[in-house]
């Protein structure tokens, strides 16, 4: 697990650099001001988070504060500073999987850790795309809802992170395996879409530690 710890900490800082970075470019300093629009790992990673990833499989970043207040229009501001984290880890997915084509080889570490780079960053755009608060697809659906649709699906927020939560929780305890039921399917038709069938030969070696 250890070896897979850097392609981990790259999906995550990317991530939470493009919510700042978005939010920044669109007139909200927030981010910036508290030191979030940095590519350094160790501004975005929550010790405790990284901690439930290595040990249980699931983990979570420091968030990036966004007022929306800042932004000419809020809603769809939101949207997009919401959009631009699971955005910037399908590009740096893409960019990992265009530098393990370079390679032309399944084998050795830097096309393992490549494959597994392609993997989590696929895996964490589209998680947070899903439409379930706090994840960033609630954000996106909300700016695509009308203003009455967004207001009414809000009602429901806390409920349907409660929700979420469970259903992790119930994951984390019981081994459900009901989010990777889910997601996976997705995840490896856009893994080999990106990568081919030698990156996914790499992914299954790195992950069976041959």
């Amino acid at each position: 697990m250890l070896i897979r710890v850097p392609a981990i900490l790259l999906a995550l800082t990317v991530h939470e650099y493009a919510h700042a970075k978005a939010a920044s470019a669109m007139g909200d300093p927030t981010a910036r001001m508290q030191g979030r629009m940095t590519l350094n790992p160790l501004s975005h990673i929550d010790p405790m988070g990284f901690l439930c990833l290595l040990l249980a499989g699931f983990g979570w970043a420091k968030p990036v504060p966004v007022n929306p207040y800042f932004f000419s229009n809020p809603r769809r501001g939101m949207m997009w500073s919401s959009a631009a984290g699971p955005l910037a880890n399908l590009a740096a997915a893409a960019a990992c999987a265009g530098v393990f084509r370079v390679l032309g080889s399944s084998e050795g570490l830097l096309a393992g850790l490549l494959a597994v780079g392609i993997f989590y960053n696929v895996t964490l755009a589209l998680f947070n795309l899903l439409p379930i608060p706090p994840l960033d697809g609630s954000h996106v659906l909300k700016g695509l809802l009308s203003p009455q649709a967004a207001a009414a699906f809000s009602r429901y927020d806390r409920l349907l992170m409660y929700g979420l939560f469970g259903v992790i929780l119930l994951d984390a305890l019981f081994h459900t395996g009901l989010i990777g039921r889910l997601l996976m399917e997705p995840v490896l038709e856009i893994f080999r879409f990106l990568g081919g069938k030698e990156a996914l030969l790499a992914l299954v070696r790195m992950f069976r530690g041959v």
